[in-house]
Formats: structure tokens, C-alpha cells, sequence
């Protein structure tokens, strides 16, 4: 059964555990709701893309800017973007860094650090976590814990409810090629 619980009840310790262990959350962040889970758990992750019907590539919520530096090709005057409303396009200097469900195969993956409290809390597991918007692919994206659809509320494990959010999703900015763009992805 799904549990809600409330942005300021929040009991840290017991939320990273269950990040570890590959909970499916319902979260907040500085622009609309988000799902996500452990970004290195495969059966998680295979999970969210069937509650959200999508074929696209997910993005991560960054433990910290240093794994970004380690990980991926980015200039440093970039990070300053971070964190903030921005989705950045990286190119990846390895594989594996995530599990492969997530950017299905590309070597390329969108990376965010939303500036809110939940986030704080999501990179004290010191582990990359999806974030993608909590609804259906192509349908109206959430800004209220009572606007989930029940058949996306009932198959996740926790719902972290903070009130209303932004409705406008991160801004996406491709930086794989010379010259950096805005995208939709």
C-alpha cells in the first residue's frame, strides 16, 4: 500500500534506507512532481517506465556536481546552472553508470540537481535517482499529490507530498555538441 508522507515528517534515515533498497517514490522538486527510484536498480527502473508508458530516455538527479565532473564531459562554468530548473544533456565518459533501462542504450543522459529540500535528502544515499514527471507519458504533468492518477498512486511505495509545485518542467539544455541548445527530449 502506498504511504504519503508529509514533506516536514519526513524521517531522513529511513528514507535513504528505502532509496537503497529501490523504493518507487512520488517526490517534489523545484518544478513539478517527479517519480523516481535508485537509478541502479533495474527492476525499479523497469517499473517506472511501465507506469509511465514511455520509451523515452529518463533522467537522474545527480548524488553531488563532483560525480557529474567524474562522469561526464562538462564544462565548469555549466554546474553553476546546478542546482536550479535545468536538465543538462551530458555525454557520458563510461558506461554502467546507470542502469540501462534508464537512457536505453544512448551515451547521453539528462542530469538535474533540483534546488529543494527533498533533493537534499535523495543525495545523502550518495546514489544517482531517476527523476521524470509523475504522470503518463504525454498527459498533464502533476502539481498536487491529489492530481495522481490511482493507477499511477497505488504501484508506487511512497508519495513525499509538499503541496502544490511549479507546473512547468525543468528547462532542457542539450550540451553533447559545440554549440549548447534548448531541447524538449
Amino acid at each position: 500500500m502506498t504511504k504519503i508522507i508529509k514533506l516536514k515528517n519526513i524521517e531522513e534515515k529511513g528514507i535513504i534506507e528505502k532509496i537503497k533498497q529501490g523504493y518507487i517514490f512520488i517526490y517534489p522538486t523545484d518544478t513539478v512532481y517527479g517519480i523516481g527510484c535508485n537509478a541502479l536498480n533495474s527492476s525499479s527502473v523497469k517499473k517506472i517506465r511501465e507506469i509511465k508508458k514511455s520509451k523515452k530516455p529518463f533522467s537522474v538527479i545527480a548524488p553531488s556536481k563532483q560525480w557529474i565532473s567524474k562522469n561526464f564531459k562538462i564544462e565548469k562554468k555549466y554546474l553553476r546552472k546546478l542546482p536550479g530548473p535545468f536538465t543538462l544533456i551530458l555525454k557520458m565518459k563510461r558506461k554502467n553508470l546507470v542502469a540501462e533501462e534508464i537512457n536505453l542504450n544512448l551515451k547521453t543522459l539528462g542530469i538535474r540537481i533540483p534546488n529543494h529540500r527533498f533533493t537534499k535528502i535523495i543525495q545523502k544515499s550518495k546514489l544517482p535517482f531517476i527523476t521524470t514527471s509523475v504522470n503518463i507519458s504525454r498527459e498533464q504533468l502533476i502539481s498536487k499529490v491529489k492530481e495522481i492518477p490511482k493507477e499511477i498512486f497505488k504501484k508506487v511505495d511512497i508519495v513525499i507530498d509538499n503541496g502544490k509545485s511549479n507546473k512547468t518542467p525543468s528547462t532542457i539544455i542539450d550540451l553533447t555538441k559545440k554549440i549548447p541548445r534548448i531541447t524538449k527530449r
